[in-house]
């Protein structure tokens, strides 16, 4: 017995993943996007892309010009991924 996964329709205001393109798409945005850690603003940009792929929820990036990077620290450890 197989059964058929369908995607639930997109309610008001709201956008489906499964109407995302492939290959991703990446775009402009004018919403502001803020990172707000321990009370303190870390990033707050009007400024960001956004990536946009079929059935992944959108991908948001911040230039680093928009990013306190006066209080970031190193992380132990290092990562690989392909897909980053």
């Amino acid at each position: 017995m197989r059964s058929s996964i369908r995607p639930l329709p997109a309610g008001p205001g709201q956008e489906s993943v499964w109407d995302y393109p492939r290959p991703p798409l990446l775009e402009t945005t004018n919403a502001r996007l803020r990172v707000v850690f321990a009370g303190e603003t870390v990033a707050d940009s009007q400024n960001g892309y956004r990536v946009l792929e079929t059935s992944h929820p959108p991908v948001y990036y911040i230039p680093q010009d928009d990013v306190r990077t006066d209080l970031l620290t190193l992380a132990p450890g290092q990562t690989f991924c392909e897909f980053k």
